[in-house]
């Protein structure tokens, strides 16, 4: 178990920039944007009370609220919060992609791949470091970073109405901060049996690959479903075509974007008026989608690639 975390903490530090300085990044960028509208605001004189960045009802604060209004801001400063998130997860989509699809052929690339050969560590127990590292510790920092970069822009908000009349204290109380990081936490798990697919696929590309991985793990599945179009448009009906790239191209390329799993039905189940809104983040909802068979068959499906990954990597130096 000890040598199995150095393995993964071996991969934070050869992947430092993308798994820690990117989100970093990406949230002091998204905070110093905010902070530059504000102030352009304050010059302009067109930041007031009444901005309509919060539910289009700060007016409401006011006058005395029902339980409605008081859901209706609190739905507001929770989106705010939950925002950075969002530009960090699309971030961290990127940056997953491309460490599982440079990672094993990386390795052969610059003849590492004899080292680590060369000590007393299994090839499983390297893949999976990898697939831990990706799916688990990158998520993770990304959440923390998300949060205390939400927490950081509701604050900025907060007091910068505090200057117009509204207090600080009052305003916040309607947050629900601990709401939104126990919603971001719990989808990590989810997260990383969702993106088994995409985690397999692209390993396996990189194990594969003697130049080029992005061509292979990219262009062979935009072939076959051009392949399966053209068969379709003869006649000669295999599978639907939407069927394939919503449920084979989709879950192989795009399954490592956290939110992914989000679809039409997500939303159109979650509850109706302000209370409810944001409803369809709440882990009893998102987890829903392990009901799902496409769930279980992607994610079988991504184990057995990941299988076949580590077997390549065993025989496979290019030498």
């Amino acid at each position: 178990m000890k040598t199995f975390y150095w393995l993964v903490k071996r991969e934070f530090w050869e992947h430092r920039g993308g798994f820690l300085w990117a989100p970093v990044i990406t949230g002091g960028v998204f905070l110093l944007l905010n902070l530059m509208g504000i102030i352009a605001g304050e010059a302009m004189g067109n930041f007031n009370a009444h901005t309509n960045f919060i539910g289009n009802n700060m007016g409401l604060l006011d006058r005395a609220l029902t339980d409605n209004d008081a859901a209706t801001i609190g739905m507001g400063l929770d989106f705010m919060m939950l925002s950075t998130s969002m530009f960090i997860s699309i971030v961290l989509g990127f940056v997953v992609f491309f460490y599982f699809l440079g990672t094993l052929y990386d390795d052969r690339r610059d003849r590492s791949l004899l080292f680590w050969k060369s000590l007393p560590l299994s090839d499983t127990a390297t893949v999976l470091s990898k697939v831990v590292a990706g799916t688990i510790l990158a998520p993770a920092i990304a959440v923390i970073c998300g949060v205390l970069t939400g927490i950081g822009m509701l604050l900025l908000f907060a007091i910068t109405l505090s200057f117009h009349g509204v207090n600080l204290w009052h305003l916040l109380s309607y947050a629900h901060p601990f709401r939104v990081t126990a919603n971001l936490v719990g989808t990590i798990p989810l997260y990383a049996s969702w993106a088994l697919p995409s985690v397999g696929w692209l390993l396996l590309c990189s194990a594969w690959a003697r130049s080029k991985p992005f061509l292979w793990a990219a262009v062979l599945p935009v072939a076959v479903g051009m392949f399966l179009g053209w068969f379709n448009l003869m006649g000669a009906r295999l599978v639907g075509g939407g069927w394939y790239w919503r449920e084979v191209f989709v879950r192989a390329l795009l399954s490592v974007f956290p939110g992914s799993w989000l679809g039409e039905r997500n939303f159109a189940e979650a509850g109706n008026g302000p209370g409810h809104a944001m409803d369809f983040l709440d882990l009893g909802h998102v987890y829903g989608v392990m009901a799902t068979p496409t769930f279980w068959i992607g994610a079988l499906a991504g184990i057995a690639l990941i299988a076949a990954a580590i077997w390549l990597r065993r025989w496979r130096d290019d030498t």
